[in-house]
């Protein structure tokens, strides 16, 4: 159907409420599942229900309310238990099936009602198994808040009727024919959204900026290009509700006086990329993008860009060199793209999650928004918690929320109910925060006050067998490799932190060094070009403030605590076990190994250089690992 008022939106919309089909089988098909053999699951379940004639074709059918349609959906959230399975209108949700569990699920809860306990969420706590079998009860659910998330893993991503049943588009249709542009922006500025990309920028002043602006075009940029290490929270948005998305966009061209928008996905996302594109061809035949939408005199046109997957496109004025066809490379602001941006011309850019709240804003309203979160950050947070955590997955918590409740109660808490040692949060220009952050509230003032930022919602929990300072070097090797090279601070500057981190994990580092690093951190926070210059140094900077004596440990002592840094060990031979068979000598590449037949073999520990050839090579295990430790220890 073809859409050209506001009235038919609304007629239709409740006609699909009316003719939906309650009962339905989830299964989700997002990129995380789909990696565990989801694809299989949804066609055994075709099977089964064909088989029992309980499959409908459609959702929307009144006729058919004693079948259990289909629904491929995008991401539930606890991605490590995939593939998931959820029943409805119970709430049943079953992780891990597999093709061969199918047949029992429709046999037991779809025919039934009953719940196959072994394929629910369960924990084991003194002798005693607790299951959740309805997802309200789960505690990975129990204190988010879905409101970016309300349609993931709830409606077919592929099917426009299902986001139109749930209130989509309404808030477009609000907008052309009742509001005008400043009304958009004024509500959007009441609801205190901000930027959910990292910067925290407020939404509605970067719109203002762009509609003050004189020109014949200006564009609105969806910026879906998420470069960081372990971070999926926009591409699982952009696979399981890629309307929402479209609509946030097209309202923010509405605003700012836009006819044109571009969705800057990475080519790394196929599934991601194929469903925004099925989205914006649906949407264009039901008459909600193109010319003239709903009479309105409004047109709006959305086109894909691909990226190549460059870390530094992530920044806006990157992005647009990018989607101009130019090496994505940052130029010095000012002037800021909303004066001045894709090809001269004024241009809003918005993060996936950002466009992806201003519908639900629209519709229930600022005050509505600012009931959620904190003063100075309303709203909602989706997260990639991972790491060392017991639930990993897709999470959305209100803002303000303590570190401590994000862990420890959605997340489970830590695997192996190991120590808790530090989270990164940020992203790999995010900081580390130690054990005495936990109570710190999650919003945007609070984590910059402790030396990290909130980035586009990586979190990745670490335990006590984490080298902290082997997770700088990591996450400086990430920010190093992807510099594009342009400005001297961020170029030779992470260089030269990779290096001295380098000399640290190796234990050939001083003192002189540490402070070196130090020093060289704040020249490149100060001194860079863009965001990924002047945030590389935080995973470095946070460490050194708070795990300092770790670092210490490394440099003075020669000792990783957490037995990581292979500098830090030594091998041995016990001569009770030695053979004497020679195969330790004969493939160790510095010839640090020496000893006769009969005669137990030696390893020259000033020569040896950690290699662990040795170890690998000798058959009767007479290679003895030993981790160096402090001299009072």
């Amino acid at each position: 159907m073809k859409f050209t008022t506001r009235k038919e939106l609304e007629e239709y919309t409740a006609l699909l409420r009316e003719r939906e089909n309650p009962k339905r089988i989830l299964v989700c098909m997002g990129t995380g599942c789909l990696a565990k053999g989801a694809e299989a699951v949804y066609e055994k379940f075709v099977e089964v229900l064909g088989a029992k004639s309980l499959s409908a074709s459609v959702v929307f059918e009144k006729e058919e309310k004693s079948s259990f349609p289909l629904c491929p959906t995008g991401c539930m959230g606890i991605c490590e238990t995939g593939p998931r399975v959820r029943i409805e209108p119970q709430g049943i949700q079953y992780l891990r099936v597999r093709p061969d569990d199918v047949e029992e699920i429709v046999e037991r809860t779809v025919e039934k009602g009953e719940v196959v306990y072994r394929l629910v969420q369960q924990e084991a706590t003194n002798g005693q198994v607790r299951y959740w079998p309805l997802m309200r009860d789960d505690p990975f659910y129990r204190k988010q808040i879905r409101l970016v998330l309300r349609n993931c893993g709830s409606i077919n991503p592929e099917n426009l009727d299902e986001y139109l049943a749930r209130d989509g588009y309404l808030a477009l249709a609000k907008v052309l024919t009742e509001m005008t542009p400043d009304d958009v922006i004024g509500e959007i500025m009441k609801s205190g959204l901000r930027g959910r990309g990292g910067g925290g920028f407020p939404t509605g002043r970067k719109w203002q900026l762009a509609r003050m602006v004189r020109a014949n075009q200006k564009y609105v940029v969806c910026n879906g290009d998420e470069g960081d290490p372990g971070a999926f929270m926009n591409r699982c948005l952009m696979e399981g509700d890629p309307h929402s998305v479209i609509e946030g966009l097209a309202i923010a061209g509405y605003a700012i006086g836009a006819s044109e928008g571009y969705i800057y996905v990475r080519a790394e996302y196929p599934l991601a990329v194929k469903r925004l594109r099925k989205a914006i061809q649906d949407a264009y035949a039901a008459g909600l993008l193109g010319e003239n939408i709903f009479g309105s005199g409004f047109s709006f046109n959305v086109h894909i860009k691909e990226g190549a997957g460059a870390f530094v496109c992530g920044e806006e004025t990157a992005l647009i060199a990018s989607i101009e066809g130019k090496r994505g490379m940052p130029n010095p602001r000012p002037p800021y793209p909303a004066q001045k941006g894709l090809w001269g011309k004024p241009t809003v850019i918005n993060n996936v999650e950002t466009l992806a709240n201003v519908p639900i804003i629209i519709l229930k309203g600022a005050e509505w928004f600012r009931s959620f979160g904190t003063t100075t950050s309303p709203g909602t947070k989706t997260f990639a918690l991972t790491g060392k955590v017991k639930n990993t997955g897709l999470v959305e918590v209100p803002m303000g929320i303590t570190l401590r409740e994000l862990i420890f109660e959605v997340g489970g808490g830590i695997q192996g109910d190991k120590r808790f040692k530090a989270v990164q949060i940020g992203g790999p220009s995010g900081g580390c925060l130690p054990e005495a952050y936990l109570d710190l509230p999650v919003d945007y003032d609070s984590l910059c006050g402790a030396g990290a930022i909130m980035g586009s919602g990586g979190l990745v929990v670490l335990d006590e067998d984490t080298c902290i300072v082997e997770v700088a070097r990591f996450f400086m090797s990430f920010t190093q490799s992807e510099s594009c090279g342009k400005c001297v601070p961020c170029r030779e500057g992470t260089k030269h932190m990779l290096s001295i981190l380098q000399k640290i994990v190796d234990g050939r580092a001083t003192l002189e060094d540490l402070e070196l690093l130090e020093e060289t951190a704040l020249v490149v926070k100060d001194a860079s070009l863009c965001g990924l210059g002047k945030t590389a140094p935080n995973p470095v900077l946070t460490t050194l403030r708070y795990f300092r004596d770790e670092y210490i440990d490394h440099v003075v002592h020669k000792v990783c605590p957490a037995r990581v840094c292979q500098a830090m060990r030594e091998f041995w031979i016990d001569p009770d076990k030695c053979r004497t068979c020679g195969k330790c000598a004969r493939v160790c590449p510095v010839a640090c190994i020496s000893g006769r037949p009969k005669v137990p073999y030696v390893i020259d520990q000033t020569k040896c250089i950690k290699c662990g050839s040795c170890f690998e090579a000798c058959p009767f295990d007479a290679i003895v690992v030993r981790w160096r430790r402090k001299d009072n220890e």
